[in-house]
């Protein structure tokens, strides 16, 4: 039968990749977001706020998926009301749906601080063994994720839907104006060492810049929604996601910095802020963007350098176990250093980079 999906969050790095895979495997794809200029022309928009119920009704009203996909999360100032609002997300989407019981599946992407904690508690006290697996249990600490699946499990046993959860190291895809991109981040910060002949120094910390970890293409992640969404293997698990390769940061460093040309700064053996590194440079790389005739003027809305602070930031080796896909059936991969490649590559081609 033709399916029919609701991307929720359709402008991020998730759900763009998302939709790009599921209408190449012909299914009919309703894009929301608040703002739904982005959307390409083959993703039906679908204008609204998810936290808005009284919007969003009407804006849903004459849907009938057979899949819901929840891509997208909101940021706010502690983890109570992280839980809240990211947990409504999911109420106020099932509640708006004229027909939820028509639901075949609903999936949910979350990440790695399902194992790490929340951004209030990242990565600090005890912290768990590596490879990071599927059965390990939840941390005894307020976690919007946890909040999120919670919401999922009830939607499901309600309407009688098969559900799965996706997590996904750092998500390396092309999505502009998303505000955990490492990817673009990273690109941007080439390109003004580029340009100034500042050092190209690995801003993480010592145990990223020598520990083993790994990331998530955005189309790894895409390939994995799809496959637990028609596969009678994927219903009703939780799955982690990455590329299936692993590598050290001085190795790939060296390999992204000759990608533009620039050697790479020696390691200086502590962390060193992007945050930092990059405040003060907005006029710089609106003036970089007006001399390359480059679309987006606005370092904000290419670069989330508190976000890649925090990822390359951690004290904790981060290698994620991929055994439980790999034996239900989920076996793609993805070279990481072409993943942070091809988004480059994407990236000067439509004029974001020089």
């Amino acid at each position: 039968m033709p399916h029919t999906a609701l991307i929720v969050g359709a402008t991020g790095i998730v759900g763009q990749n998302l939709a790009n895979r599921l209408v190449a495997e012909g299914w009919t794809v309703h894009g929301l977001a608040r703002r739904t200029a982005a959307l390409p022309a083959t993703v039906l928009p679908v204008a609204a706020d998810v936290l808005d119920i009284a919007s969003l009704r009407p804006a849903l009203a004459s849907l009938r998926p057979s899949h819901v996909f929840f891509t997208t999360w909101s940021r706010r100032a502690t983890e109570t009301e992280n839980c809240a609002v990211n947990s409504a997300m999911l109420r106020h989407v099932f509640a708006a749906l004229p027909a939820p019981e028509a639901l075949v599946h609903g999936s949910l992407v979350t990440g790695l601080k399902h194992y790490l904690g929340p951004f209030e508690a990242y990565a600090k006290g005890p912290l768990p063994q590596t490879p990071f697996r599927e059965s390990m249990p939840r941390l005894d600490i307020e976690n919007f994720y946890y909040a999120q699946e919670d919401a999922l499990f009830e939607a499901a046993a309600r309407y009688g839907f098969s559900w799965s959860i996706h997590r996904p190291h750092t998500i390396i895809g092309h999505a502009i104006g998303n505000v955990m991109n490492m990817g673009s981040t990273l690109a941007v910060y080439a390109s003004i060492c580029h340009e100034t002949g500042r050092p190209f120094i690995f801003p993480g910390s010592p145990m990223q810049w020598n520990g083993l970890t790994d990331v998530t293409d955005a189309r790894q992640l895409a390939s994995q929604l799809h496959w637990a969404a028609t596969s009678p293997a994927g219903r009703n698990q939780a799955f982690n996601i990455v590329n299936g390769d692993i590598f050290r940061w001085n190795w790939l460093w060296p390999q992204l910095a000759a990608w533009f040309g620039i050697p790479a700064a020696p390691y200086p053996g502590h962390a060193t802020s992007l945050e930092d590194i990059l405040a003060g440079d907005g006029p710089l790389w609106a003036d970089i963007a007006t001399r390359h005739g480059l679309r987006e003027g606005a370092l904000d809305r290419l670069a989330s350098a508190w976000h890649t602070d925090a990822d390359l930031g951690r004290p904790i080796e981060c290698v994620t176990d991929m055994s439980k896909s790999r034996i239900l059936g989920f076996t793609d991969y993805r070279a990481t250093p072409d993943s942070f490649f091809d988004l480059f590559e994407m990236l000067r081609a439509e004029r974001y980079i020089p």
